[in-house]
Protein backbone atom coordinates (compact mmCIF):
# COMPACT_ATOMS: atom_id res chain seq x y z
CA UNK A 1 0.00 0.00 0.00
CA UNK A 2 0.83 3.39 -0.66
CA UNK A 3 0.42 6.58 1.12
CA UNK A 4 -0.81 9.86 -1.07
CA UNK A 5 1.09 12.64 0.81
CA UNK A 6 2.33 16.05 -0.32
CA UNK A 7 5.10 14.41 -1.50
CA UNK A 8 3.17 12.50 -4.42
CA UNK A 9 2.29 15.64 -6.16
CA UNK A 10 5.07 17.69 -7.91
CA UNK A 11 5.11 21.33 -6.68
CA UNK A 12 2.50 20.67 -3.91
CA UNK A 13 4.87 22.26 -1.00
CA UNK A 14 5.55 25.45 -3.00
CA UNK A 15 2.25 26.06 -4.09
CA UNK A 16 1.34 26.21 -0.51
CA UNK A 17 4.34 28.53 0.21
CA UNK A 18 3.45 30.90 -2.69
CA UNK A 19 -0.38 31.58 -1.31
CA UNK A 20 1.46 32.07 2.13
CA UNK A 21 3.62 34.52 0.88
CA UNK A 22 0.99 36.26 -1.10
CA UNK A 23 -2.00 36.75 1.82
CA UNK A 24 1.27 37.67 4.04
CA UNK A 25 2.36 40.67 1.23
CA UNK A 26 -1.75 41.72 1.71
CA UNK A 27 -1.98 42.29 5.28
CA UNK A 28 1.29 44.22 5.26
CA UNK A 29 0.14 45.94 2.41
CA UNK A 30 -3.62 46.53 4.00
CA UNK A 31 -1.22 47.61 7.41
CA UNK A 32 0.73 49.54 5.55
CA UNK A 33 -2.10 51.71 3.78
CA UNK A 34 -4.45 52.27 7.30
CA UNK A 35 -0.89 53.56 8.74
CA UNK A 36 -1.08 56.36 5.91
CA UNK A 37 -4.97 56.92 6.75
CA UNK A 38 -6.29 55.03 4.05
CA UNK A 39 -8.35 52.87 6.45
CA UNK A 40 -12.23 52.34 4.78
CA UNK A 41 -15.18 51.00 7.07
CA UNK A 42 -16.18 48.05 5.26
CA UNK A 43 -19.58 47.65 3.29
CA UNK A 44 -21.30 45.73 5.69
CA UNK A 45 -20.40 47.54 8.57
CA UNK A 46 -21.82 50.60 7.08
CA UNK A 47 -25.05 48.59 6.23
CA UNK A 48 -25.36 47.10 9.51
CA UNK A 49 -25.28 50.60 11.07
CA UNK A 50 -27.99 51.93 8.79
CA UNK A 51 -30.17 48.89 9.67
CA UNK A 52 -29.56 49.49 13.18
CA UNK A 53 -30.76 53.38 12.75
CA UNK A 54 -33.60 52.88 10.71
CA UNK A 55 -34.73 50.10 12.90
CA UNK A 56 -34.35 52.07 15.77
CA UNK A 57 -36.31 55.20 14.75
CA UNK A 58 -38.98 52.78 13.62
CA UNK A 59 -39.07 51.03 17.25
CA UNK A 60 -39.71 54.34 18.53
CA UNK A 61 -42.14 55.47 16.48
CA UNK A 62 -44.83 52.38 16.49
CA UNK A 63 -43.88 51.66 20.01
CA UNK A 64 -44.18 55.04 21.71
Amino acid sequence: MTTSGPSDRPGGGTERQNWVERRREKIRAEIERNRRGEYTVPTWVLALALVLIVGGWLALIFLA
